[in-house]
């Protein structure tokens, strides 16, 4: 077809979420039974070790903080001070733009009508046991080089807001780790710069609110959906005041929560981002704090570790409908029939459901949309990965002209021949007995140190840490992302809290898989387990409590003149 159906068959597709990346969620404003609000946090990244978070608590003069920021980054991002709670989770500003240049020779490069010259940095890096390496790293007036191609005559750079001066990632937490209200958090949150962040906030005096934060390039003429020429034309014309940004402040639902999904206000009139997660984790987070008056601590930290799939759920009503089809189809159907849609590590209907739905269903029915439409072989599709689960999702629950003349008819046809297809390959990789099979024993966690393969063997012994089974999915509250093929978890909280704001000493955390980075500490791993087992331990913040419970003590002497 044309240029136009081309583009909407291009929006359909977009690789399965929750499989990658951050996809965490934070929600502030879960009441105690005596009302104290409740800030729960646990940021997503990809799975490591040693762990990307250190839980540090700070105490000195005009200074008190508790909670977890990087080792390499200064402060508490995410914790309390007495006073305030926060939390954050990636709000998906779109800040880069990749800018296309005409080149003359590997220096010059068009702009303005004119040719400008590169900036050149030499850097010299050591490698041992080998020569030097020296480097030539060029830079365009919008950013670094990141491809040359010199046959076409062609240099791309990146502009990016993070590489603005003051954008140190997390810099903005020093700030805020020290606000005492929400008026100096929204003061300091208004000059947060990197990365773009939704924060959630409590205070002492029962106070919530929601405000993101981060550099917003303001666009003049362009989306900054696509690379754009780098010939003057495509600049940007500043940065959006960041207090145009929006804000929350005690909603009369009584609770805020973000999950890295599309929370911008209805008729918000400002395009900041494109490219959100899928909205089913949310739904659940909400979902559960609409269900539950009164929460406990015990209550968020279940919420952390929930494991309902809420696509799932869907599909599963849409099979429940569907009629009987014969053999392994008609075995799969049985299975799921009746299932609650949890991912928990002994079910098997969780197990054939997510080989269904990453390895079967998904790829098929892109297919189907390709042979319809002849518009792309089913290899080309194959190549472009599943159809986006919002699509796909709707497409099952309401058959479309997408799908043919008999949209339903092929719909009820695709749904048998994947079942059938899933059931065969979860036998073929959990046995012939589907009562024996357990999503953990598909899905699970082993992680490996970044040096491992480069490490003598009783060192590797040490440095990786696992395996262990899971429950859930990148699609539920407790995320476990996994890449496919394969199920093993790629992504998810390494961190978690959850903070009783005004009562401190009730609050928990949990940091995988322990705080030191030496293989040889005791505390190298020691999280891991009950990390993997959802678990969490006191985080303490009163000094009699912290006394009380100490382990080990160091005391640092400057030496003697």
């Amino acid at each position: 077809e044309g240029p136009a159906e081309r583009a909407q068959l291009a929006s359909l597709l977009q690789a399965p979420e929750g499989e990658e990346g951050s996809n965490n969620w934070a929600v502030s404003g879960a009441r105690t039974s005596t009302g104290r609000p409740i800030l729960a946090d646990d940021p997503h990244r990809l799975q490591a070790v040693p762990s990307l978070r250190y839980i540090v608590h700070l105490d000195a003069p005009g200074l008190q903080a508790i909670g977890a920021g990087e080792p390499a980054l200064p402060g508490v991002s995410i914790g309390h001070n007495g006073h305030i709670a926060f939390g954050l989770t990636i709000f998906s500003i779109d800040q880069e733009d990749l800018y296309v240049y005409e080149a003359r020779d590997p220096l010059q490069y068009a702009y303005q009508g004119d040719w400008e010259q590169m900036s050149v940095v030499r850097e010299v890096i050591g490698v041992r046991d080998a020569a030097d390496v020296e480097v030539e790293l060029r830079f365009t007036r919008h950013g670094p080089v990141i491809y040359e191609d010199r046959e076409a005559g062609a240099v791309f750079a990146l502009r990016a807001a993070w590489l603005e001066p003051g954008m140190a990632p997390y810099l903005g937490s020093i700030e805020y780790m020290r606000a005492r209200n929400w008026d100096q958090f929204l003061a300091a949150m208004n000059r947060w710069g990197a990365p773009s962040e939704n924060q959630v906030y409590a205070d002492v005096e029962g106070n919530i609110g929601w405000k993101p934060g981060g550099l917003a390039p303001i666009r003049p003429n362009w989306d900054g959906l696509l690379p754009v020429p780098g010939s003057g034309a495509y600049e940007w014309a500043g940065f959006l005041d960041m207090e145009q940004l929006p804000v929350e402040y005690n909603p009369s639902r009584g609770w805020v929560a973000t999950a890295n999904h599309m929370n911008l206000p209805p008729n918000y009139p400002l395009q900041l981002g494109w490219e959100w997660r899928a909205p089913f984790r949310f739904g659940r987070i909400a979902e559960v704090l609409e269900e539950i008056s009164a929460f406990s601590i015990d209550d968020s930290l279940r919420l952390q570790t929930d494991y309902l799939s809420l696509p799932a759920r869907r599909l599963v009503r849409v099979v429940a409908d569907l009629e009987s089809g014969v053999g392994e189809s008609a075995a799969a159907q049985r299975l799921l029939a009746g299932w609650d849609a949890t991912l928990d590590v002994d079910s098997a209907p969780g197990a054939l459901f997510e080989v269904w739905f990453r390895c079967c269903l998904r790829t098929a029915v892109v297919h189907e949309i390709a042979v319809q439409w002849d518009a792309l072989t089913a290899e080309a599709a194959a190549a472009l990965g599943g159809l986006h689960t919002h699509h796909l999702l709707s497409l099952m629950e309401d058959p479309d002209s997408r799908l043919g003349p008999q949209p339903v008819a092929t719909r009820d046809r695709l749904l048998r021949e994947t079942l059938s297809a899933a059931f065969a390959e979860t036998a073929r990789l959990l046995g012939s007995d589907p009562e024996a099979w357990r999503w953990g024993d598909l899905h699970g966690i082993e992680l490996r140190h970044l040096l491992s393969e480069h490490m003598p063997e009783d060192l590797r012994k040490l440095a990786d840490v696992g395996p262990h089974e899971r429950g859930g999915s990148g699609d539920t509250p407790g995320s476990t992302g996994y890449g496919y093929p394969g199920f093993r978890q790629v992504s998810g909280a390494s961190f978690r809290v959850v903070l009783d704001v005004g009562e401190w000493d009730n609050s928990i955390a949990m940091n995988n898989p322990g705080q030191s980075g030496d293989p040889r500490s005791k505390h190298y791993d020691d999280l891991f387990e009950p990390w993997a087992a959802d678990r969490a331990f006191p985080l303490l913040w009163s000094r009699e409590k912290i006394e009380a419970a100490a382990e080990t003590r160091f005391r640092l002497v400057p030496a003697a003149p």
